[in-house]
């Protein structure tokens, strides 16, 4: 177990009009997500904001945190480390829903590179945790093969060299063949990173 905690950002008084986790990419902390947090706080004050901590220490970055284990990942292992990590992560979801009292519908999950790839992942499932997702720089596992409920907005630079932005693309076409409701921003220029350019595309999409 992580001895980080997770931030909330924002914990209106009253009732909730939404849950907001903000989920961080491997061998990272609860911090490096928190202007993003900020971001869907000021956009919402009766929404809760929470940057989560993953369960799990990084077994490549001192400090940090991870989801699932990235030493020796491949295309044909990664799947299987993604569904192992899959219970931590919706028993977090909704551990914090049930704190918040909302529903799935109310709940949004945005999520940075590996914390992108388990929010994307968590949309295959029977029940799935949220009704949005918004992935930074992420990709899925292995491409969909059924509709997700969730809306998906899919965020991405074209200069990003650690998640090539082919994994989006490529996620949208699946998920429009799906018949889902899906979008996909590409910012030229920007790297591996939730960049401010990015923030901007998704409010067009959210407004």
């Amino acid at each position: 177990m992580s001895r980080l905690e997770s931030i909330v950002v924002q914990q209106p008084a009253g009732d909730l009009s939404r849950l907001v986790l903000l989920m961080h990419g491997v061998g990272s902390v609860p911090q490096s997500m928190l202007g993003v947090a900020d971001w869907f706080a000021r956009r919402d004050p009766r929404a809760l904001v929470v940057s989560v901590a993953s369960p799990e220490a990084s077994d490549l970055s001192p400090g940090g945190l991870q989801w699932f284990s990235v030493r020796g990942v491949t295309e044909e292992n990664r799947q299987a480390r993604v569904d192992a990590a899959m219970p931590g992560f919706t028993a977090t979801v909704d551990r914090w829903r049930r704190a918040a009292g909302v529903s799935v519908a109310d709940t949004l999950i945005a999520g940075f590179s590996q914390g992108a790839i388990m929010a994307l992942e968590s949309t295959k499932l029977d029940d799935a945790p949220a009704g949005d997702v918004v992935a930074f720089a992420g990709r899925y596992a292995s491409l969909p093969t059924r509709r997700p409920t969730a809306n998906v907005h899919l965020l991405h630079g074209d200069a990003d060299a650690v998640m090539p932005v082919a994994g989006a693309q490529a996620a949208q076409d699946r998920l429009e063949s799906l018949g889902a409701t899906v979008s996909l921003d590409i910012v030229p220029g920007v790297g591996h990173e939730p960049a401010p350019s990015l923030l901007a595309r998704l409010g067009a999409r959210l407004a």
